[in-house]
């Protein structure tokens, strides 16, 4: 992995090439990787950054992930390439935009593959509990500015919504029908090592995403017996850190398909393994998007889900309003190119 630096603190690019370890058995390479390459870029910026003022010296902790979008596949052998900017600041906390593209080495061929926006906040390395001030940026215009600002209030106010689902919890069901929630249904449990963790002692984001695209790509690969690729990913809402010697549980559910698409959400419940009266508590959320391919990475028809319960139609008819919320902004986003 290379690293080059261009102005400092407010701009990086991270390259490597993709190997076997990091794709499926057809050559894809999985979205929890880009996902993982993608927290790194906006951990050493943000972390950068908040270190170029005077005071206690800080790393840039994972508080969200707005929606990506998986514009195209990558494949083993390619390179990728990952370049992060800072484009707003608060009092607290970071927004970093990151775009990423694969290169062919063979052919010289780019292709933007996605696009994202990671907010982190600082947190003291004498104190973890201590949030610190972050250094302001400087902007081009005050219109950049207010739209910073907006992204920013926007942010904050869907956390707010999103912690309100925190007591879900996905129950397991014993000889479940093809097609159904229960059937596809999956879990994953995970000790954290020190590997997994930053300087603090906590989990980096990017493992945990990591965790969650496996949870919800084997829910896809259960539910259409094919081959998948992560299409999206929606705002990855990070509500408590998870702290080294943890155990956690990575659950995933289907929620809604489409005829090309299918929609998994994903819970990161994580339980003190030693300090077990403290309890388990709900860390991350998030829902992906995945589709169906043939042999030749062409899109394939997703078998209906089958639903059982008011509370699965209520999660369903949720899903379909994200779905045709996003579908309507993917073809405005083309209209003003």
């Amino acid at each position: 992995m290379s690293i080059s630096n261009a102005q400092a603190t407010s701009s990086i690019q991270i390259c490597r090439i993709m190997r076997p370890d990091d794709a499926n058995i057809v050559g894809n390479v999985h979205g929890g990787t880009i996902l993982k390459m993608i927290e790194e870029a906006g951990c050493i910026i943000g972390t950068r950054h908040c270190n170029t003022q005077n005071g206690d010296h800080c790393l840039a902790a994972l508080a969200r992930v707005e929606r990506t979008d998986f514009l195209y596949p990558m494949f083993i052998g390619e390179v990728a390439h990952v370049s992060a900017e800072i484009t707003y600041t608060s009092k607290h906390s970071v927004e970093v935009q990151i775009n990423v593209l694969s290169e062919n080495i063979v052919t010289g061929t780019k292709k933007l593959t996605n696009k994202a926006t990671l907010w982190y906040v600082p947190l003291s390395l004498q104190n973890v509990t201590k949030i610190i001030e972050v250094p302001p940026i400087e902007y081009s215009s005050s219109e950049q500015e207010e739209a910073g600002k907006k992204r920013y209030e926007a942010q904050k106010l869907e956390r707010l919504e999103t912690k309100e689902r925190n007591g879900e919890i996905i129950m397991s069901v014993s000889l479940p029908e093809p097609y159904t929630v229960a059937f596809s249904q999956s879990s994953l449990i995970h000790l954290v090592g020190p590997s997994d963790c930053t300087l603090h002692g906590f989990v980096h984001g990017g493992v945990t995403m990591k965790l969650m695209d496996e949870v919800a790509g084997i829910v896809a690969v259960r539910h259409c017996k094919t081959n998948i690729v992560t299409a999206s990913v929606d705002a990855i809402n990070f509500h408590r850190k998870i702290k080294k010697g943890c155990v956690i549980t990575v659950s995933g559910r289907m929620t809604f398909t489409s005829n090309k698409s299918m929609e998994i959400e994903v819970f990161v419940d994580a339980d003190y393994l030693v300090e077990a009266e403290k309890g388990k508590y709900r860390a991350v959320t998030a829902f992906f998007t995945y589709i169906s391919l043939d042999k030749d990475n062409k899109p394939l028809p997703v078998p209906p889900l089958k639903l059982e319960g008011e509370e699965e139609q209520k999660r369903f008819e949720e899903g379909k309003a994200r779905y045709l919320q996003n579908k309507a902004k993917r073809l405005a986003d083309k209209e003003c190119k």
